[in-house]
């Protein structure tokens, strides 16, 4: 069904706003001029049943015109369109927290892009919902890569997928001060006891490793269902945390470092099979042929259904500040796991 004639795009028509996609780019809303924050406030909450019917139609929803200028504006639009909070577990990246549940999307260098990705898709439960928010653009780049992850399924070999929907995905994390994140940064806890529990409780596996190092394992399905669409994605973080997707050159100063087994992240086939380069670059270029963008402006909010679409960043140049918050958690226990989840 065309955009324009799809049931989201004929309710926006009925309520005087639009809704239009083009080749490239993201489902996007221009809503109406609003004179506040508690006009934009008013609004969403109304028109809220129709956003979030965009949002599972298209797995993601990008709102322009919005009167979004601090972080308290974008705390009144995530709580006018976001229901229960989630929490962020088992962190990855580096994030300044603004409270109220409102991150930094991430505090890595803008040099470096970050590939799409499902979040805390290693996790037994995860945001079901993601809430971007644009404050200041850079001067290029830095665009929040959006990937609807049933394209990306059906885009990947079917015999690579299937192995895949058999044996699910296996997550080894190494960490530590040098690289990565420390496990007191991960866990959020300066308690080993606390990490153990935590772990056991996850169905993970844990060995505390030399003075202050650990490394977990987890295995968990690569492909799911969700719990409202009923559709098959692709999600994990395989491609995205495999040594294959590194830069040559990095991967190597890792390896020689740290060896095989010491890497901060490597993933395998739930079975232990290693992947070979051949086929993490195919899971990546179905990424690749899924991917829109849209170049950031101050007060725009992105929202992302975070199981049906993955997202990423682009490198940029100059000053940004995207912000993040989570929602509405989704027990993978909801999503037809299979394999069932597992510490190894």
């Amino acid at each position: 069904m065309p955009i324009n004639d799809s049931p989201a795009a004929l309710a926006c028509k009925n309520l005087n706003f639009s809704i239009t996609q083009t080749p490239g780019k993201p489902v996007t809303i221009t809503l109406p001029a609003m004179s506040d924050i508690e006009a934009a406030r008013m609004w969403l909450t109304e028109q809220r049943p129709v956003l979030r019917a965009a949002l599972f139609e298209h797995g993601h929803v990008y709102l322009r015109g919005l009167p979004v200028f601090k972080i308290a504006d974008f705390a009144v639009v995530r709580d006018a369109l976001v229901g229960e909070r989630a929490e962020y577990k088992e962190k990855a990246t580096p994030r300044s927290d603004y409270g109220n549940d409102i991150y930094s999307s991430t505090d890595l260098p803008p040099m470096q892009a970050i590939r799409p990705h499902n979040e805390n898709s290693y996790t037994l439960d995860f945001p079901g919902v993601l809430a971007f928010c644009c404050l200041e653009a850079p001067v290029s780049g830095g665009a929040t890569i959006i990937a609807d992850v049933r394209k990306v399924l059906s885009n990947i070999p079917a015999p690579l997928a299937d192995r895949f929907r058999m044996h699910g995905w296996r997550l080894a994390r190494n960490y530590s001060r040098e690289v990565g994140l420390p496990w007191r940064s991960a866990f959020a806890t300066d308690d080993r006891s606390s990490v153990v529990a935590y772990c056991q409780r996850s169905l993970i596996s844990a060995q505390w490793l030399g003075a202050d190092g650990l490394r977990t394992v987890q295995r968990r399905p690569a492909i799911i269902r969700h719990p409202v669409t009923k559709e098959e994605v692709w999600f994990n973080h395989v491609a995205f945390w495999n040594s294959a997707s590194l830069d040559k050159d990095v991967r190597e100063v890792l390896l020689d470092a740290y060896g095989v087994d010491g890497l901060p992240f490597e993933t395998t086939l739930g079975n232990g099979e290693k992947l070979s380069a051949d086929e993490v670059q195919q899971i990546n270029e179905a990424y690749d042929s899924a991917i829109c963008r849209e170049a950031w402006r101050p007060g725009d909010v992105l929202l992302i259904d975070n199981i049906l679409c993955a997202h990423g960043r682009d490198a940029f140049v100059g000053r940004r500040r995207v912000l993040v918050a989570m929602g509405e958690p989704v027990a993978l226990a909801d999503c037809h796991p299979y394999p069932t989840p597992s510490s190894d």
